[in-house]
């Protein structure tokens, strides 16, 4: 199955719009972005990453949604969020 899964972005590094990449905060998890798509992606802003890549800027009660809907849905068991997901808030997860 492939989703979009929310993430808080907590740092940014590149100057060249086309290999901007950051570091976003997936319910603990931290993983590296590519921003490409998100130009204007600034830390503390969340973001809606596929596949490595962020796609969209999106507002807290949009990433609350979705992650609720994941859960529902059974997909962050399947990826190893779960546990923290329903304990997290993903906006406050640093």
């Amino acid at each position: 199955m492939c989703l979009a899964v929310p993430g808080k972005l907590l740092s940014v590094e590149g100057e060249d719009a086309a290999f901007r990449v950051g570091r976003a905060d997936f319910c603990g998890v931290t993983k590296t972005v590519n921003l490409a798509l998100t130009p204007d992606a600034q830390p503390g802003n969340l973001v809606l990453v596929h596949a490595g890549v962020s796609l969209a800027l999106i507002d807290e009660e949009g990433a609350q949604r979705t992650y609720q809907y994941l859960a529902q849905i059974g997909a962050l068991a399947e990826e190893g969020l779960a546990p923290l997901a329903e304990q997290t808030h993903p906006a406050r997860s640093v």
